[in-house]
């Protein structure tokens, strides 16, 4: 920790010249900016290409945990053209809160997986190749911490830094932009917290378990980055509920409908018979006896490609005492979500039911 935080303190003062790259290196650069571009083309397959890196450099956390991150982020995407969220938002709304998950999910892989693909290109060459960071506009930060990682093989450190890294990347280009401010967070803040189901982090595992954690102040750097080092505990911490949970992910591709996790629940098919009164269906996680299961679509059908502009340049990184959220927190956490979350999916229900009764009055 101490050599991860004097280079730190050096770079927040001084800043490197640029390089001057060989043929190699530019042939290196243009690779990992078309391999990356092809695999960024939705949610699907970004959360597919965590996975597979993960299961071929299992050191590397991190891409475990973004990938079932990525999954729910799949899940929120397709909720809001699922049974539910279609009731309680405006087509508008829903398509604005789209766009901002959307740009979320494809700005962090395209700072993540070429951080990937350097450390893939360092493993061949066995030497380390993290100076191409600076090419790729990947933080300072990020290429002291793969540094440190290729000579102490420290897991967890490089697991939390870029969570830390992924965290304050978006907050610039994400949570503080002003467009997102005005058209989601203030917007759909009362929703995001209260009703949905946006605020749960799930993790499935084995026919109906779920662990997990819940987020609140969605809008806090310092919760989101916490909330970061807790799901890393309920995932890592465990190494036999980790086995299962790898097995799951393994058996079930990431579609983006919730049928993934819970197909005694939902189904990506819309069962549902227009003009019929909407009925309660839910009792404790569990449908009552005939009723129909709730739509859930999978994300290739709920949602078109989108092309995004270029990520914001720029380096986040300026105090070298954003490391002191490396330190290893002893605390366990059990991860337990499940009630939490059937009770808001009950919630989510009943403000739907009541919204389409409104609606009816009107």
């Amino acid at each position: 920790m101490e050599s991860i935080r004097d280079e730190l303190k050096k770079k927040s003062k001084t800043k490197s010249p640029p390089l001057q790259l060989s043929k190699g290196e530019r042939e290196i650069i243009l690779q990992i900016r078309s391999k990356t571009a092809e695999h960024n083309l939705n949610n699907v397959t970004r959360t597919k290409t965590y996975l597979d890196f993960y299961l071929n450099h299992p050191e590397i956390q991190w891409a475990f945990l973004g990938h079932m991150v990525s999954r729910n982020g799949g899940y929120n995407m397709t909720d809001l053209k699922g049974e539910f969220i279609t009731r309680l938002m405006a087509k508008k709304d829903r398509d604005t809160f789209f766009a901002f998950l959307e740009r979320g999910n494809w700005l962090i892989f395209q700072d993540v997986y070429p951080q990937f693909l350097i450390y893939e290109e360092s493993l061949k060459q066995n030497k380390p190749l993290f100076y191409l960071f600076s090419f790729l506009n990947i933080s300072t930060f990020m290429e002291t911490i793969w540094n440190h990682f290729w000579r102490e093989q420290s897991t967890y450190i490089l697991a939390i830094a870029m969570v830390i890294n992924e965290q304050n990347y978006l907050e610039q280009r994400v949570i503080q932009n002003p467009k997102h401010q005005k058209d989601v967070l203030t917007k759909i803040e009362f929703l995001l917290q209260d009703w949905l189901s946006f605020n749960h982090i799930l993790f499935p595992y084995g026919k109906k378990n779920l662990c997990g954690q819940t987020l609140h102040q969605f809008e806090s750097l310092n919760e989101r980055i916490l909330l970061g080092k807790r799901l890393y505990t309920v995932l890592f911490k465990d190494k036999g509920r980790l086995n299962q949970i790898v097995e799951w992910a393994k058996r079930n591709p990431h579609s983006g409908s919730r049928k993934d996790y819970w197909p005694h629940i939902f189904n990506n098919v819309n069962e549902g018979i227009p003009g019929f009164a909407y009925q309660l269906r839910l009792k404790s996680c569990q449908l009552k006896n005939g009723a129909r299961k709730i739509y859930s679509p999978s994300l290739v059908n709920a949602w078109k490609n989108v092309t995004h502009t270029e990520a914001e340049k720029g380096d986040w990184f300026s105090d070298y005492r954003i490391a002191d959220y490396l330190v290893e927190d002893i605390e366990m956490i059990d991860g337990e979500i499940l009630n939490e979350y059937c009770k808001t999916l009950e919630r989510l229900e009943l403000a739907a039911l009541a919204k389409k009764a409104i609606h009816f009055l009107e």
